[in-house]
């Protein structure tokens, strides 16, 4: 880690250029993660890709079986520390475990992120001595499984809404729980539930550990919920009705659920992310693998344009999605390295690393599941008629991928928490979002320069046109936020279309990033990643035209607005327009070639 890294700030890729050296890449992954990667991608191949016709058929049993697989595996004690019988693995390995689980159906995959993730996790995070000794032992190895009850009827995306309640018995040695959660995973068969209830009067919710063994009749479960995708990933309510559960099961501080919620859902989007990526190479390779085979007007339907673009926009989409979440993990992993170094505990520290980054992990998943949506539909469209039927897995891909959207907080909330992140960042002077701002002010009142600058240089426009992408953030933020102050949080439409530049700008830099990296290293991949990175910039200028020139006149008038319009105009300005069309058709012909998604 170089000394400009150490300095780790999450939404400085705003305010400052990022050398390629310092970001991670798949190419980085040490010998150990890649016999991790293999392992789960070798057992996945064997169990759970041959039986996914009988995952579709709601076999809650078998993802139980598989998830006890994994942990004899010890697959899910990568982030459980060692002395509670985990591997007390980094950040990336966890991304890695995640990212490979979880490609080949969301029922096992949202068994795995919910156990791992929010099932496990609190306790390791906030968890006393006595309970990380007394339950990670078991979740670690897979003995018990974890599951997270926060979530109520009418409660939607406002986590400290919940009405359940948490009353201390006269003794002081029980508090009894009522009330009612729903959209509960992995209750058919977790034995923990991290449960969120509300103390008397309390402003937050509080977190509690309830053993469902321990908690009687009046822990009951609701049917098994039906549902669009994930048949087999065991969704049910959960009834509490008098539940007795001991005071030294409640979970951090009283008042302090809605902060653990919050921290979950933090780790859990990035996660969700990484969910994501193997899906998409998965549907990638099976849609090539159809072109190739299925012939129309005797020729193979991956000769045509049509197929060969949907094959190249869906490879770069899979590309990024994957070079941003690891470009974000090993941020955070740095982080959490840094945190500790400076004496916070293996805890506090993972917890600010996370929170550090959250705006890039918000991003990511609002990324990632789209992405990974658009793969699923445009496989179903390859296969034509075929990818309807259930002879097939696109339909499943689908069904599966259209969840993601709505986890760990709605992509809408995600784009709004982004912006919001970044400006509660700046004004608590975290980060210098003012003078670029001010700058661009400056800029846009002078005479631009028209001389065509040297290219020569690996994406050398490409680089100049992310910064001036920057530029564009700024200035419709930057007048956005001078024209309505404290009130800009109403304006969720023109928030939504700042969102939408800040992630293009986040994901099109890290894609143009590893496309320098792989080039100065002499990659086989580099003149394939680098026509990706052009097209993934290419595309990424257009959607912030349109969703700055949407923003700016929503709010600018007169001089005001034809100075921003021509400015944005001068922005996104490419000096030699890249061959779009070719490079997709280069692009696609390489992994039709290959008869695979190979990167």
């Amino acid at each position: 880690m170089s000394d400009n890294k150490s300095k780790l700030i999450g939404g400085s890729f705003l305010v400052k250029e990022t050398p390629f050296n310092e970001i991670f890449t798949p190419e980085d992954f040490s010998e150990e993660q890649k016999m991790m990667r293999d392992s789960i991608k070798e057992f996945i191949d064997r169990e759970v890709w041959p039986k996914k016709p009988q995952i579709e058929e709601k076999d809650y049993k078998l993802i139980e079986n598989l998830m006890t697989q994994l942990g004899e595996m010890g697959i899910l004690s990568i982030s459980v520390p060692t002395e509670y019988d985990g591997m007390g693995m980094g950040f990336v390995d966890t991304m890695l475990a995640c990212d490979y689980v979880s490609g080949a159906t969301g029922s096992l995959a949202t068994a795995y992120g919910a156990h791992t993730g929010i099932g496990t996790m609190p306790i390791v995070l906030y968890g006393t001595e006595d309970q990380k000794k007394k339950y990670l032992p078991k979740l670690a190895t897979g003995e018990w499984f974890g599951s997270y009850a926060l979530t109520e009827p009418g409660a939607g995306s406002d986590a400290n809404s919940g009405k359940t309640t948490a009353t201390l018995t006269e003794d002081g040695k029980h508090y009894i729980l009522n009330g009612q959660k729903m959209w509960i995973t992995n209750a058919g068969f977790a034995k923990i539930f991290i449960v969120f209830a509300r103390i008397e009067d309390d402003k937050n919710i509080t977190a509690f550990i309830v053993e469902k063994d321990e908690a009687g009749d009046g822990f009951k479960l609701g049917e098994e919920e039906p549902k669009l995708g994930i048949h087999s990933s065991s969704t049910r309510q959960i009834f509490l009705s008098d539940v007795k559960v001991p005071v030294e099961n409640l979970l951090g501080e009283r008042n302090g659920g809605f902060k653990i919620a919050m921290n979950a859902l933090n780790i859990g989007r990035i996660k969700l992310a990484a969910a994501c990526l193997d899906a998409q190479r998965r549907i990638l390779t099976k849609s090539i693998e159809y072109a190739n085979e299925r012939k129309q007007f005797d020729v193979a339907i991956s000769s045509f344009g049509a197929i060969q673009k949907k094959i190249a926009e869906r490879a770069i989409a899979a590309f990024t999605s994957e070079t941003g979440s690891y470009r974000a993990a090993k941020d955070i992993q740095d982080k959490i390295e840094e945190l500790k170094a400076s004496g916070l505990s293996d805890q506090e520290a993972e917890l600010k690393g996370v929170e550090e980054y959250a705006i890039e992990c918000s991003i990511l998943k609002v990324w990632a599941s789209e992405a990974a949506q658009d793969c699923s539909d445009e496989g179903i469209q390859i296969f034509g008629g075929m990818g309807y039927s259930k002879d097939v897995p696109m339909e499943a891909a689908w069904r599966d991928a259209r969840i993601a959207r709505i986890y760990e907080g709605t992509n809408e909330i995600n784009r709004l928490l982004s912006v919001d992140m970044l400006i509660r960042r700046a004004f608590k002077g975290k980060i210098d979002l003012m003078t670029p701002a001010m700058n661009i002010q400056d800029e846009l009142m002078s005479i631009p320069s028209f001389d065509i600058p040297d290219y020569s240089e690996t994406l050398a426009q490409e680089k100049e046109i992310l910064e001036n992408l920057k530029k564009v953030f700024f200035m419709v933020s930057g007048a956005a936020l001078q024209k309505y102050g404290t009130e800009l949080e109403h304006q969720q439409q023109l928030i939504l279309a700042a969102s939408e530049i800040l992630i293009e700008i986040y994901m099109a830099e890290s894609v143009i990033l590893r496309a320098e990296k792989l080039a100065h290293e002499n990659s086989s991949h580099a003149e394939l990643v680098e026509k990706m990175a052009k097209v993934q910039l290419f595309n990424s200028v257009e959607k912030i035209k349109a969703n700055a020139t949407e923003g700016i006149i929503s709010f600018a008038e007169g001089d005001m607005q034809r100075m921003m319009l021509s400015g944005l105009k001068r922005f996104t300005r490419y000096n030699e327009f890249p061959n779009i069309v070719q490079l997709k058709t280069e692009i696609a012909e390489k992994f039709i070639n290959e008869n695979a998604y190979s990167l």
